[in-house]
This record gives structure tokens, sequence and C-alpha cells, in this order.
């Protein structure tokens, strides 16, 4: 059971675009963002007051890839494992973030919510590959090395090294 302040945002959010069907999906998005991840309890609340069923807001919401239903962690790495980026060696930057997180396919976000690590098609960077996105911040010409100096940084930062 979520707290009552995130349905009190959630209405918030819906006031600002309308109960309406036309309205899930940047309903969907500000939530998101808001919490870095769609609760489904939540996702429920909305479709009722929007007036949609819980099925269409579920199938919007599976349908784009950007919404994800896990809870995130405070860093979101997106490594690329696009063609160039692949080629380029991508996997063995990948392999390193878990290794150094002890994150794994089935595990992707560390216990203490600071990181979470996607693999995704492409990031539009072929040029600087291999590539990797912290948050909305591009980090160009990865290495294994550079990914755990950056997360050694960040980790610095947020005073848990």
């Amino acid at each position: 059971m979520l707290e009552q302040s995130y349905y009190l945002k959630a209405d918030e959010i819906i006031e600002r675009y309308g109960k309406q069907a036309k309205s899930l999906i940047p309903i969907m998005q500000d939530i998101q963002e808001e919490y870095r991840y769609l609760p489904g309890e939540l996702l429920t609340y909305v479709a009722e007051k929007i007036g949609i069923t819980k099925a269409k807001a579920y199938s919007v919401a599976t349908f784009y890839e950007n919404f994800s239903f896990e809870p995130k962690g405070k860093y979101v790495i997106k490594v690329c494992d696009g063609t160039a980026c692949h080629v380029r060696k991508s996997v063995p930057v990948k392999e390193a973030l878990f290794r150094e997180l002890g994150l794994s396919a089935a595990k992707h976000t560390t216990d203490d919510m600071l990181f979470t690590v996607e693999t995704v098609s492409c990031l539009g960077a072929c040029g600087l590959a291999p590539t990797m996105m912290v948050n909305e911040e591009v980090h160009p010409a990865m290495t294994p090395e550079k990914a755990i100096s950056l997360i050694q940084e960040l980790r610095k930062k947020e005073g848990t090294q």
C-alpha cells in the first residue's frame, strides 16, 4: 500500500492535464519523473480517475519501454549496446559496472537505491562509442576503468565511499 502522499501527488498531476483518457501518457510521465518509476497501484488509481480501464492503462504503460514498474536508483546508468557501441566493446563496460555494483542480468538496482544499470539499443551517439548515460548526461568513449571511476566519483558525491 502506498502512502497517501502518492495519491495526493497523482491528483495534483491529473488536475494539471485534465481527467481525460488523452492525458494518460503525460500523467504517467510526470509520475515516473517524480518517483523514478510508475507504481502499479498509482496507475490503477489514475485509470479510475480519468475514466479508463485498468487494462487500457497497463497496455499503454507496457507498450512504451521508457515506463518502469520497478523502482530505479538515483543514478540510472544506460549502457548502449547498439552496433557501433557493441563493436567498440560496450559489453565489458556493462560487465565492469555489474561487478562493481553487485548487479546482474536479473538484478538491475543496488540495494541502497543509488544505482540502476540498464542496457539500451541505441543512445544516438554512435560516433562517441562506446557510450553510456548517467541520468541525462552522456559519457563517451567508455572503458571498464572509466565506468568504475565514474561510479566511485558518484559514491563520493553521495558520501557512500
